[in-house]
């Protein structure tokens, strides 16, 4: 078993204190706050413990505080509804007495439906197109930063392959559409809620990026001061989160010292399987 999917399987493993009162803890990083994917799928495993025989539909959450990762987390579920087809759980997180974070995650019984309907898959190269090996034969990798090498070489829990390599090197996209594949690093059981909660923790990485592009930058240029503000997302069709999936994003609109980000996500075979929208801080450094 490799230590990624070491990694990823015990940071969503709560331990239950109470009903309806978990805890989960951080990895050993070099990050100074917690990762809000993190956060995010640590809560939705807390509110899935709560719920049989349903599986989440979508999630609404706010980040309230920056998660210390140094402590563990404490995630108090409030069950607010059991119905007929849905099922509702409030989850919050607590640190050192606060709420850092807070979501509310719908649950729905499956059931058959006369409207099918998706938005097309954008036509990007595949990820086998992308890898370590092949973007190494690109004149521009040698040039490429750091942490865009680390993308290809470090033992992260959550697999991405950019495909708009040029953003990396001050490249403006002016519609701000970019595309990342990403899965996870090993294969996990074979647990639909489990897959849910990994595609939640993997769909924070990159999504602001949507907004550098616009100008050229990225979220590790030290002038910037990033941070998630507010996160949704919908499942719409059955996948597995260590398959490849295209993550499809793009920001409308961004002022104030906030940008939203779009995100669609995608099977390699066109289907789409989740919508994301997030939006977020991006001042810079004064």
């Amino acid at each position: 078993m490799s230590k990624s999917l070491i990694d990823l399987l015990s940071i969503l493993d709560l331990e239950q204190l109470e009903v309806n009162l978990f805890r989960g803890n951080s990895p050993k990083t070099s990050w100074q706050r917690v990762f809000g994917g993190q956060v995010i799928g640590q809560a939705m495993v807390a509110a899935c413990r709560t719920v049989d025989g349903r599986l989440p539909h979508s999630i609404h959450c706010y980040f309230i505080l920056p998660g210390d990762p140094q402590i563990p987390i404490i995630y108090q579920v409030e069950r607010l509804r059991d119905g007929k087809s849905y099922s509702t759980r409030r989850v919050t997180a607590i640190q050192h007495g606060n709420a850092i974070f807070s979501i509310m995650v719908s649950f729905h019984a499956d059931e058959e439906s006369n409207f099918n309907h998706q938005e097309k898959m954008p036509d990007v190269p595949p990820p086998e197109k992308l890898t370590a090996e092949e973007v190494s034969k690109q004149p521009m990798f040698k040039e490429m930063p750091e942490f865009i090498r680390r993308y290809y070489e470090s033992d992260r829990p959550i697999e991405l392959r950019p495909v708009e390599l040029g953003r990396y090197f001050g490249q403006k996209i002016d519609d701000g559409r970019i595309h990342v594949w990403i899965r996870t690093a090993a294969k996990l059981p074979d647990d639909p809620a489990l897959h849910l909660c990994a595609l939640a923790y993997a769909s924070d990485f990159s999504l602001l990026d949507a907004v550098m592009a616009r100008y050229g930058r990225t979220l590790f240029d030290k002038r910037m001061m990033p941070a998630s503000l507010d996160h949704a997302m919908w499942f719409h069709r059955p996948f597995r989160a260590d398959e490849w999936l295209l993550y499809a994003q793009d920001s409308p609109s961004a002022q104030s010292g906030r940008g939203l980000t779009r995100g669609l996500i995608f099977k390699p075979d066109g289907t789409l399987v989740a919508s994301v929208a997030q939006e977020g801080s991006v001042r810079e450094r004064k």
